[in-house]
């Protein structure tokens, strides 16, 4: 998505800025004090950085907050298809973080973006992780089969970006997609994963992650990963279920779990403090 096009209220529209890092052309939100602990927030497969809308404002009262759209998606261009793997994607994040000449204290990650942060983990010297419902999961039977191929295959057909933003870019079929997570979102929120949708550069780069994802090496190093991490899983989330934390926060040394009621896999545009009331407290405690 040109960054051109987006609404003059999309949020933080005015704290971000395009910069080149590596392969990829990166949509990156960058506020809060220069001279402060950064803060670096990874959303989820589909999504972009806007859905930490609720959390940026909190969170830059006391740090510098950088929010990236991950490649493909949002407005974040993918020089290369190739590259939107975990391992990849984490080095090049890596490389992000140089050109800005930040260094992240904290990762805080949604979903999928939870397994980016602790496989940064391993890479670089962070203080401590939030992952928010972790996508730390291996798929199940028929699924474990079949996604990671329909995917593929998806990622790879002709027009795979339109003809699936042709199919789902309606209010109607995005409605449905959200409410399948378990969440309920203001017509606001829903109207920018509309715009999302309706994207098909947006929806290739999310075909492309799908594709490319493989937590197995990840999954087997989780005790090797000894830095503070607070998992928080919500109850009512119908995409991660809350048992994948559960697990994960065993296997984890220094792992912590908070466990949400009555929330779906977006708490965190669910919240009106975008869960800053559960994060803050942790990060003072840490960095």
């Amino acid at each position: 998505m040109d960054p051109r096009h987006l609404p003059q209220d999309w949020p933080f529209r005015a704290n971000a800025r395009r910069t080149r890092a590596g392969t990829h052309d990166w949509w990156v939100i960058d506020t809060g004090p220069r001279d402060a602990p950064v803060v670096l927030l990874l959303h989820g497969v589909g999504a972009s950085g806007h859905s930490f809308r609720h959390l940026i404002a909190p969170l830059s009262d006391r740090y510098r907050v950088v929010v990236p759209d991950l490649p493909g998606q949002g407005c974040s261009r993918a020089g290369s298809l190739r590259r939107l793997g975990l391992d990849p994607m984490a080095e090049d994040i890596l490389t992000l973080c140089k050109t800005l000449d930040v260094k992240p204290a904290a990762v805080i990650g949604h979903s999928a973006g939870a397994a980016l942060a602790l496989r940064l983990c391993e890479i670089a010297p962070l203080r401590t992780v939030v992952g928010v419902n972790a996508a730390l999961g291996a798929f199940d039977g028929a699924a474990g089969l079949l996604f990671p191929v329909l995917a593929q295959g998806l990622a790879a057909a002709p027009f795979a970006g339109r003809v699936f933003s042709r199919l789902f870019g309606s209010s109607r079929a995005v409605d449905k997609l959200l409410a399948s997570t378990g969440s309920t979102l203001t017509p606001a929120g829903r109207a920018m994963y509309l715009r999302l949708v309706q994207n098909p550069a947006h929806i290739e780069g999310a075909l492309g992650m799908m594709a490319q994802w493989n937590l197995d090496g990840l999954l087997r190093r989780l005790p090797q990963i000894t830095q503070p991490v607070l998992l928080i899983a919500a109850e009512g989330d119908r995409t991660v279920p809350c048992d994948v934390s559960r697990k994960a926060a065993v296997r984890l040394p220094a792992a912590e779990l908070r466990l949400l009621p009555g929330l779906g896999h977006l708490p965190h545009e669910e919240l009106p403090d975008g869960l800053a009331s559960v994060i803050l407290p942790w990060l003072a405690d840490r960095i």
